[in-house]
């Protein structure tokens, strides 16, 4: 007998999953058969997906929203379609996209038509991913020729540094001995008594 599941992703865990959410159970896939990773589409390694294929049966119906919230690489959205839908045999139905619904268009000219837009829909989203990455990466440069700095602000020295630096350089102390007065990692003692 056909179950229904379906597949819910978001890029993080600050992202809300509830417009998938409400999509699913608009088509009547139960709350048990909902499979939600939160973590990026670039590839397949994610937990929840992982344990959905492996309960999906032959004759089983998956819902994705879109084809993105499958993943964003290409090939192995490419590669992901083939597992389910051939050797698995399962249906998959992508809710926005009415012409990637398995169960229409069993002929060859509707598995055409599917392949066709899904290669069309799975390079759109790798190109997107492409796109995020290269725009993530152009903010990054505009920001830091603004002067903005990214990471931790850095720690200030400890009142001491200057003394048990000098002591340290004087072969006074160990480098465990200084490190270790000033409060400090060994390796960011070193960084810093050694930065010109």
């Amino acid at each position: 007998m056909e179950k229904s599941y379906g597949y819910i992703r978001v890029s993080g865990a600050d992202q809300n999953e509830e417009r998938q959410l409400i999509a699913m159970h608009d088509r009547g896939v139960p709350d048990h058969r909902l499979y939600i990773d939160k973590q990026s589409g670039k590839d397949f390694e994610r937990p929840a997906y992982k344990k959905l294929v492996a309960r999906l049966r032959k004759g089983d119906l998956l819902y994705i929203l879109s084809i993105d919230r499958l993943g964003r690489n290409y090939e192995e959205i490419q590669e992901q379609w083939r597992i389910l839908t051939k050797e698995r045999g399962v249906d998959i139905c992508v809710m926005d996209m009415p012409l990637l619904d398995t169960r229409n268009g069993k002929d060859l000219m509707g598995a055409f038509i599917a392949d066709l837009v899904l290669q069309i829909l799975s390079f759109v989203a790798q190109n997107e991913r492409e796109n995020i990455r290269k725009r993530q990466a152009e903010g990054i440069r505009a920001a830091k020729a603004r002067g903005i700095r990214f990471g931790r602000p850095p720690r200030p020295l400890p009142d001491n540094f200057g003394q048990v630096c000098t002591a340290w350089r004087n072969k006074k102390m160990t480098l465990h001995q200084a490190a270790s007065a000033c409060g400090m990692p060994v390796g960011t003692f070193y960084a810093k008594a050694t930065k010109k």
